[in-house]
């Protein structure tokens, strides 16, 4: 009996252990089930929102950019592409067979279709084909139901309605490469294009704009089931340059003639460049949706230099054209007065050297009026001798020489306008004097690029302001700021009106007497160069070699720096031909005819603006 009440006993103390481990374990479950549903219930049900809601970057639409008077240069087009899902299709190869008879595809085509099925989950669209024309996508709406897995998107892609003309200044779009992307999401976006060169990566922040989004409910899977909103982002600014259309057309019409040039024209108050050609050019519309390696090996080897934006990018020997900054230093320093004369022989002997002058009989004595009308190379290298390399580099920095200028292009190229301690840390050796000498007259290792020269006349002639070129006038509702007061470059007034004087004699009696412009009230000053490539031996010189003969690229860089009109200059022009021979000859003719058209033009919109019933005054 004992035993029995001993075993009931023990058997209710396991129950009661039992039954209280069991309540423990329920309490616990209840508080973490508590804590879950209640305490966590706000976490839990963001989460899983994120996994029914997803958040997706719409691209924004692209930036215009517009030449001064809204013309557009760079615009968006509808972008018709057709896409693919895979497991609607089922049998792929069929699908796109049956395309194939619409919309043309090329082997790299369907390789890259497959490649691309492959890599991503069958209810993910692949892009089967973009810039589809209006028959295309007509077609293949027509035979969709032969054509299941297959639709129609649209989206935007970036033209160039002149694409040549304006290549070298607007640049073009490209695909996003791996060294471009910053952590900006919207990089990431497929098909997304960002500026690759000129003003469209120059301005690509403005350009690009904000991106949208939208918010679509997907499945398990990822599937997407309905769109549950969408914002539209901001679309980029539209950038308005100082470029006239028109001009420049006509600019780059007049370069064709030549196998390799370019001009650049600007306003000498203010700093708009009003064109800015360098041929030969290129189509920017090849880049957009990716270029052919064939297109490409074509633009890289072409001998002539394509891609390459000479205006900014080009460095060439200035030649003759320097004289008017040695003129102008030369005179500020004291080293010469405007009525001093040099006696031309035509040569300088300097140690065992002789530096010869280009006219062999030589010019006899002149002033720098003179010197100037006749481009007098011993004129030029007495100056170099009297002032030093120093002193030269200083003033020809003030007119723009040797420095980068800051105009709204990106890969701008500073020229060099040298020194003695550039030559020592350069090259390890010490300047000599007979460097001096041959910099006077803008050869040697001076070097300077077209917008560089246009800017030293756009300096001379407006007073001795340190202009600086600009290429971009508004960026969206905000206009780019003009400095109210340029500085002066510290050049006195009355040295500045010796040289100019000198490029009107240049025009009137001297090596541009054959190019200057006829009609009355636009006639032009300006300065000739002609810049050696290769040195000419002595025996060649005896001999009386004619350099025109030699192969092209060896032949003289033809140079042209002009402004217009000469009472009151408003336009600078700077041109160059490239292995063109003498300036005289080869690019003053061409710097006529540009700032002749850039006047008549100015003129025609005068005209224009005061006819009856626009507001002029009709008393």
């Amino acid at each position: 009996m004992e035993r029995d009440t001993d075993r009931s006993r023990g058997f209710t103390r396991r129950a009661f252990a039992l039954g209280g481990l069991k309540l423990g374990l329920l309490g616990v479950l209840g508080g973490r089930l508590y804590y879950l549903q209640v305490e966590e219930s706000n976490r839990y049900k963001v989460l899983a929102e994120s996994n029914r809601i997803n958040m997706r970057l719409l691209a924004p639409s692209r930036g215009l950019i517009t030449d001064r008077f809204g013309a557009q240069m760079a615009v968006n087009d509808q972008n018709f592409r057709v896409v693919l899902v895979a497991e609607e299709a089922k049998d792929i190869q069929s699908v796109l067979g049956r395309l194939g008879q619409g919309v043309p595809l090329t082997d790299a085509d369907l390789a890259r279709i497959v490649r691309d099925v492959k890599r991503r989950r069958a209810f993910v669209p692949v892009t089967v084909k973009e810039n589809l024309s209006w028959e295309q996508v007509s077609w293949i709406d027509v035979n969709g139901p032969e054509l299941p897995g297959l639709s129609i998107e649209v989206g935007e892609s970036r033209r160039y309605p002149f694409g040549v003309e304006m290549a070298h200044i607007i640049g073009y779009v490209g695909a996003v490469a791996e060294a471009d992307l910053t952590g900006e999401p919207v990089l990431s976006l497929p098909g997304f294009r960002i500026g690759k060169s000129g003003v469209e990566r120059q301005y690509e922040t403005d350009l690009r704009g904000v991106a949208g989004s939208s918010q679509v409910e997907v499945n398990a899977v990822g599937r997407v089931i309905r769109e549950l909103n969408r914002g539209e982002g901001k679309p980029g600014q539209e950038v308005r340059l100082t470029i006239d259309f028109e001009l420049q057309r006509y600019v780059m019409e007049r370069l064709k003639t030549e196998f390799s040039a370019a001009a650049v024209i600007m306003d000498v108050h203010n700093g708009d460049v009003l064109a800015m050609a360098s041929h030969p050019s290129y189509d920017a519309n090849l880049f957009p949706n990716g270029i052919s390696t064939a297109d490409w090996r074509r633009l890289v080897e072409d001998p002539y230099g394509i891609l390459n934006n000479k205006v900014i990018n080009g460095q060439y020997p200035p030649g003759s054209t320097f004289k008017i900054a040695v003129a102008a230093t030369a005179l500020e320093a004291g080293v010469v007065t405007p009525d001093q004369r040099v006696f031309c022989p035509g040569y300088v002997d300097l140690g065992d050297h002789r530096f010869h002058c280009w006219k062999r009989g030589g010019h006899g004595s002149l002033n720098v009026v003179d010197a100037m009308a006749q481009s007098c190379d011993v004129y030029f290298y007495e100056m170099a001798r009297r002032l030093g390399i120093d002193r030269l580099a200083e003033g020809a920095n003030k007119f723009g020489i040797g420095q980068k200028l800051g105009v709204d292009l990106p890969n701008e190229r500073p020229g060099l306008m040298p020194t003695k301690a550039w030559k020592e840390g350069a090259m390890g050796t010490s300047w000599q004097l007979g460097e001096s000498l041959i910099a006077g007259i803008g050869q040697g290792y001076v070097l300077a690029t077209p917008l560089q020269l246009a800017t030293m006349t756009a300096r001379l002639v407006n007073g001795g302001r340190a202009v600086v070129p600009r290429l971009v006038m508004a960026v969206g509702d905000e206009a780019m700021p003009e400095v109210p007061d340029v500085p002066s470059i510290g050049i006195a007034k009355s040295h500045i009106d010796t040289v100019v004087e000198g490029t009107v004699a240049v025009m009137t009696r001297g090596t541009g007497k054959r190019s200057q412009i006829k009609q009355k009230g636009m006639e032009m000053g300006g300065k000739s160069g002609t810049s050696q490539v290769r040195r000419i031996s002595m025996a060649e010189r005896a001999a009386g070699v004619n350099p025109d003969n030699w192969p092209w690229n060896q032949r003289h860089h033809a140079w042209f720096v002009a402004y217009a009109p000469v009472g009151a200059p408003r336009y600078a022009c700077s041109v160059i031909v490239e292995h063109g021979g003498g300036g005289s000859e080869y690019a003053a003719p061409i710097a006529r005819d540009i700032l002749l058209e850039c006047q008549q033009r100015e003129s025609g919109r005068r005209l224009l603006s005061a006819a009856p019933g626009d507001g002029a005054d009709k008393g």
